[in-house]
């Protein structure tokens, strides 16, 4: 049978699945076949397989009327709000920075995008090169965005902090208590620190597997969008690439990221220490190894 013939739920990558699965998304994933011909006859578009290397929402190669490659992605319904915040992202930077929007329908979380080149991560090049890649491409989305409605930094650290809490219970404290209590703690720090009249537009996923080859250069793709500290960004690339943490002193990184762009190496530690325990619960509650075990253990290390 080829690829296109199997059934939906064996045609959505695991991860995909595994994220529906643990959200009570049962019935999105029931009615994933009759979403995307509803959309291919209202949008007029042509909708391939879906890509089995997506982790975060459905998303398959399209081909507008005209014969424009394009992309569709279609959210896990996790919080609806997410999608939306999305939308505004790509809507504020018009295809500068991020990749360029085509059409939306925020109530189903859909999103047609334009269609973009290779991913960073495919393309083996050492760390400091993809970090540089990565904030050249975070510094050209960030700007001041007031009033746009997109969480603040605050309310991402306050939501780290209280998912944490609980997803450490929840999967029978698979990290040291003295690691959570760390993050927690820059979590508070970082909240308390949240400046409306310094805070930007950030993207607040900027890793190598959401940087894709565009004119030359790199765009980023699937924002969660925030206005935040421009730390924050990088605090997402201390996250990243954690058993390089392993070895040598870890801060030389904060510093390194700091210095580029002018910005407070400690806020960039402490927002990677809280995202590194996050990101290391929810790779482990999903299943998605060894990164989750990866990060823990560099949490742990580094709590020692």
């Amino acid at each position: 049978m080829s690829e296109t013939g199997l059934p939906w739920r064996a045609r959505v990558p695991e991860v995909v699945r595994n994220k529906a699965l643990a959200s009570g998304a049962t019935r999105w994933l029931e009615e994933l076949p009759s979403l995307v011909a509803d959309l291919s006859r209202e949008w007029d578009i042509g909708v391939g397989a879906p890509c089995p290397d997506a982790t975060e929402a459905l998303v398959s190669e399209a081909t507008l009327a005209d014969g424009t490659p394009a992309v569709l992605k279609l959210c896990v319904p996790r919080v609806v709000e997410a999608a939306r915040n999305e939308i505004t992202v790509l809507r504020l930077t018009g295809g500068e920075g991020c990749v360029r929007l085509l059409r939306a329908d925020p109530d189903r979380g859909a999103l047609l995008l334009e269609r973009l080149g290779r991913p960073l991560s495919r393309l083996s090049l050492p760390l400091r090169r993809r970090q540089e890649i990565l904030c050249a491409a975070a510094v050209r989305i960030w700007r001041p965005a007031p009033g746009c409605g997109l969480p603040t930094g605050a309310d991402k650290a306050r939501w780290l902090a209280d998912y944490v809490e609980r997803t450490w219970e929840e999967l029978d404290r698979p990290c040291a208590e003295r690691t959570v209590a760390h993050a927690l703690t820059c979590a508070r720090r970082r909240t308390e620190a949240h400046d409306d009249e310094r805070a930007v537009l950030v993207h607040g996923d900027v890793h190598q597997w959401n940087a894709l080859e565009a004119d030359g250069g790199f765009k980023l793709v699937d924002p969660d969008g925030l206005l935040a500290e421009p730390e924050y960004d990088l605090g997402i690339l201390m996250r990243e690439d954690p058993v390089e943490l392993l070895t040598g002193d870890p801060r030389d990184r904060a510093r390194w990221l700091a210095h580029r762009h002018d910005l407070d190496a400690e806020a960039i530690w402490e927002w990677g220490a809280i995202e590194r325990v996050a990101t290391g619960l929810l790779c482990t509650k999903i299943d998605f190894q060894p990164l989750g075990r990866q990060m823990l253990t560099t949490a742990d290390h580094l709590t020692e």
